[in-house]
């Protein structure tokens, strides 16, 4: 018998967790897909993840999207409250440009608050899926604090950012191609009270996008 079963515990994305809990798929909803298959001007990479079909994350029964119409901010000072609000307001439609916030070109970030210190278990980023491409020096963190500090316990979850352009370090994960399914993030139950993201452009133009970014959560005990 494996010490984990032993000791009655159970793989939880990339952690963790006791057999106790009750474990079902998060109620993710996949918006419809804008495109078909890989743009002809698109050359096949082997760093890049291509995976889609993302089968079923397990979290804990009554983990909802705790980022849900929750305060965004961002780096980039002209993007107006209003603006920013799209990222969590539930629409995840991209071929719809009024759901879509652009922010100027270059390494920009969009902040959410979740009002309170969440136990996190995923983290899922639609950029735009209007199009088959591939964002840039995309990174996740999660802190106590909005100044994501190391005093603030500021954490980095994703980073495929391999020549520290966002100034946050030189990542090891892989890019990958956006898809209707958005790029989820396993959070392992991560505490935290803010979540940050970074990207960098990417190979549909300069400027970077964001749709809608969901954080499955509960309230950290």
């Amino acid at each position: 018998m494996s010490v984990c079963l032993a000791l009655g515990l159970a793989w939880l994305g990339g952690s963790m967790i006791s057999r106790a809990q009750n474990l079902v798929p998060l109620p993710i909803t996949v918006p419809a897909a804008t495109f078909q298959g890989t743009p002809p001007d698109e050359k096949p990479d082997p760093s890049i993840d291509g995976n889609t079909n993302r089968p079923p994350f397990m979290a804990p029964a009554g983990v909802t999207n705790v980022a849900l119409h929750k305060k965004v901010t961002s780096g980039y000072t002209n993007a107006s409250p209003e603006v920013l609000a799209k990222i969590t307001d539930g629409e995840k439609d991209s071929s719809q440009e009024e759901n879509v916030v652009m922010l100027r070109r270059g390494v920009q970030w969009v902040q959410i608050d979740l009002e309170s210190r969440q136990e996190i278990f995923a983290i899922v980023i639609w950029h735009a899926h209007d199009k088959k491409k591939v964002y840039h020096d995309v990174v996740v963190q999660v802190a106590d604090g909005p100044d994501f500090t190391a005093a603030q316990n500021a954490r980095t979850l994703f980073n495929n950012d391999v020549e520290n352009k966002d100034g946050q370090g030189i990542g090891k994960d892989r890019e990958y191609f956006e898809t209707n399914e958005g790029k989820l993030v396993d959070a392992k139950g991560a505490k935290a009270r803010y979540v940050r993201l970074y990207s960098n452009g990417s190979t549909g133009g300069t400027f970077n996008e964001y749709t809608e970014v969901e954080v499955y959560g509960r309230p950290a005990k």
